[in-house]
C-alpha cells in the first residue's frame, strides 16, 4: 500500500481558517481550548499502548478526545488533541471514522499511509503552527536544527512536527529525515532543495546511507535515548543522488523515548548557483572540431 497523495497544504489552509474566523490567529494555539468551546471534554490517557497517539470518541451527539501520555512530551500530546481534532472538523472524516457511536483510534505522526490519519496530521500542523504566524517567526530566527528547537519552544509543538513544518515553508534549501535505527521513517524536503538537478530523496523503509553521520549515529542506541546530538559538514550527494557535488551540514538529535532520530540537512549554496555553474562549465569548455 503506497502512501497516497495529500494536498497537505489544503488541509493546514482549513485550520488556519478556522483559526481566523475564532480570532486564535496567533502563537502558540491553544487546541484544548478549542475542543472547550465544542464542548467537547478532552483527557489525559496514561495507559495509553505504545504507537497510539489519541483516541475519538462519539457518543450520539458528543464528543470526547483521549491523548496519549506514555511520550511525555507536551509538544506531542497538543498535536494528539489538535489531530483528534481535524477528524472532528474535517468534512466527512466523522462519517468515515464511525459507523455509529464509538471510538477511533489515531497514530498521529506522517508516517501513516490512511488518507484520513495523513490529512488528519497536515490539519494539526496548520492548527499548532498557521501559516502567516509561523512564517513571520521563522524570518527571527536562522536556519538548521537551531531555529527549528526555537521554532517548537514558541508555537510549544514537538521537534518533529515543527522540523517537517519548517522543511515545507523555508525558502532555502533543507531536508528533514525521521529514522529509526538504519532505516528512514520518512523524509521531507523543502521547495527550494527538490530544485536541485537530479535530486531524488529517501523513502520510507530505506537504508540510511552508509558514510551519514545519522548512520553512524544510529548504530548507538543509548545516544538515541538520551537526546544526544551532532553535526558535521557534508554533502548532498551523500543523502541524494544530485546532478553535481553540493557541500551541506548534517546536524542529528535523538528524540528519546521515541527511539527515533532526527536530521536536518541545510545548505547554503541554491539551485540557482549550480544553474550558474552548469552554465559557466559549458561556456568555458573548449569545443575541438576534427582536422580534415
Amino acid at each position: 500500500m503506497t502512501r497516497p497523495k495529500v494536498d497537505g497544504d489544503a488541509f493546514r489552509a482549513k485550520a488556519e481558517h478556522l483559526l481566523k474566523q475564532r480570532g486564535r490567529h496567533k502563537l502558540p494555539v491553544d487546541p484544548f481550548a478549542i475542543a472547550d468551546e465544542e464542548g467537547i471534554l478532552v483527557k489525559a490517557k496514561p495507559d495509553t499502548a505504545g504507537g497510539v497517539s489519541g483516541m475519538l470518541i462519539k457518543s450520539g451527539d458528543d464528543f470526547g478526545i483521549l491523548y496519549a501520555t506514555h511520550i511525555p512530551s507536551w509538544g506531542f500530546q497538543r498535536f494528539s488533541v489538535a489531530h483528534e481534532l481535524a477528524h472532528y472538523f474535517l468534512e466527512g472524516h466523522p462519517e468515515a471514522l464511525f459507523a455509529g457511536d464509538g471510538t477511533h483510534v489515531s497514530r498521529a505522526g506522517f508516517a501513516t499511509r490512511d488518507r484520513h490519519e495523513l490529512e488528519a496530521d497536515f490539519y494539526a500542523s496548520g492548527l499548532l503552527m498557521p501559516d502567516g504566524p509561523f512564517r513571520a517567526a521563522m524570518r527571527r530566527v536562522g536556519d538548521g536544527l537551531e531555529a527549528i528547537e526555537e521554532l517548537a519552544a514558541l508555537c510549544e509543538t514537538s521537534l518533529t512536527a515543527t522540523a517537517i513544518r519548517f522543511a515545507q515553508s523555508v525558502g532555502e534549501p533543507a531536508a528533514v529525515i525521521v529514522s529509526t535505527g538504519q532505516r528512514v521513517d520518512y523524509a521531507f524536503l523543502s521547495d527550494a532543495m527538490r530544485e536541485f538537478a537530479g535530486v531524488t530523496w529517501p523513502r520510507k523503509g530505506d537504508n540510511l546511507p552508509e558514510d551519514s553521520l545519522t548512520a553512524r549515529f544510529n548504530a548507538d542506541p543509548g545516544g538515541v535515548e538520551a537526546r544526544r546530538r551532532d553535526a558535521a559538514e557534508t554533502g548532498l550527494r551523500v543523502w541524494f543522488e544530485t546532478r553535481r557535488p553540493v557541500d551541506a551540514t548534517e546536524e542529528v538529535v535523538g528524540l528519546g523515548e521515541y527511539g527515533r532520530t532526527l536530521t536536518v540537512i541545510t545548505t547554503e549554496t541554491s539551485p540557482d548557483d549550480e544553474d550558474e555553474d552548469e552554465e559557466m562549465e559549458e561556456r568555458w569548455t573548449p569545443r575541438f572540431s576534427r582536422r580534415r
